[in-house]
């Protein structure tokens, strides 16, 4: 939620159809609604809106031939964005690092997702949970100038220590940050327990597709990582943003956010798809 003299939440959402992403919809093709209630749209954005783009790679020993196969074709896949959008990259292992700030030199950010395949400094394991939950901390720092996207690259095979998905899904809530992910190598979403099954709650299965949903984003098995990565870069960019004013509530309290084509847009697109974040936490 940003603020400007009045509280104002950002809804940022992606139309599709299919296999096809919509980018050619207006402010009028949209309702939006705060807890059930339709608020009015005080600014509509389309790919006119910069984009901060956070690559969170992850670089434990299974992932080394994915990372080369995104770094083929790096400068090839960010030369999609336009100027003045940034993109910035942190690695993760068991711990996260800021490999490069937030930049408009996609030739470093190319320089730097080839170098990643030979990091080893950082712990073994794959804490995932926790390196989203970083990677919207530094997203989140950065002054207010755009859109705020996370793309992981990661196998999402990992256990999360004590921080379930809920408080990550608060922390990109609170960064305004959309989390994009690219699945590779035997990474699945993991499965609902069976009945009866008792789990230790301390203990939780990596799932980036629900991390995804929940933020509006886009979770993707990618059997190639070099195509997966192009196309999620043009996908990426073709979202739309709508403000609107924040109704009166409590600080904490939780406001769920619905977003629907107006019945002449679903008339034209009846199969179409929109994700958009679950909700926010009023401020």
């Amino acid at each position: 939620m940003f603020r400007g003299g009045v509280a104002m939440v950002r809804v940022d959402a992606q139309v599709v159809d299919g296999h096809r992403v919509l980018g050619n919809l207006t402010q009028e093709d949209f309702a939006v609604y705060d807890e059930g209630r339709p608020q009015k749209t005080e600014y509509f954005g389309r790919e006119s809106d910069r984009v901060d783009l956070l690559l969170l790679l992850d670089v434990s020993g299974s992932m080394h031939r994915y990372l080369e196969q995104m770094a083929a074709v790096a400068r090839e896949a960010l030369e999609q964005l336009r100027e003045g959008d940034r993109v910035s990259v942190m690695l993760f292992a068991r711990r996260t690092q800021v490999r490069e700030p937030f930049t408009e030199d996609f030739k470093e950010i190319a320089r730097e997702i080839g170098e990643a395949v030979h990091e080893s400094g950082l712990g073994s394991g794959t804490a995932i949970n926790a390196a989203v939950t970083d990677a919207a901390s530094y997203a989140g720092s950065q002054p207010p100038r755009g859109r705020r996207a996370v793309l992981i690259l990661t196998d999402n095979l990992g256990l999360n220590y004590q921080l379930p998905d809920e408080v990550v899904v608060r922390a990109l809530s609170e960064a305004d940050c959309v989390l994009n992910a690219m699945v590779a190598g035997k990474g699945e979403r993991p499965k609902p327990p069976r009945p009866g099954q008792r789990l230790n709650p301390d203990f939780t299965p990596s799932d980036v597709f629900r991390l995804a949903e929940e933020t509006g984003g886009e979770a993707v098995k990618a059997d190639r990582v070099d195509t997966t990565f192009r196309q999620t870069v043009e996908r990426l960019r073709t979202r739309y943003s709508m403000h609107y004013r924040a109704p009166e509530s409590p600080a904490g309290a939780f406001h769920r956010i619905r977003v629907e084509l107006a019945p002449e847009a679903r008339r034209r697109y009846p199969r179409a798809l929109i994700r958009t974040r679950s909700g926010y936490y009023a401020k």
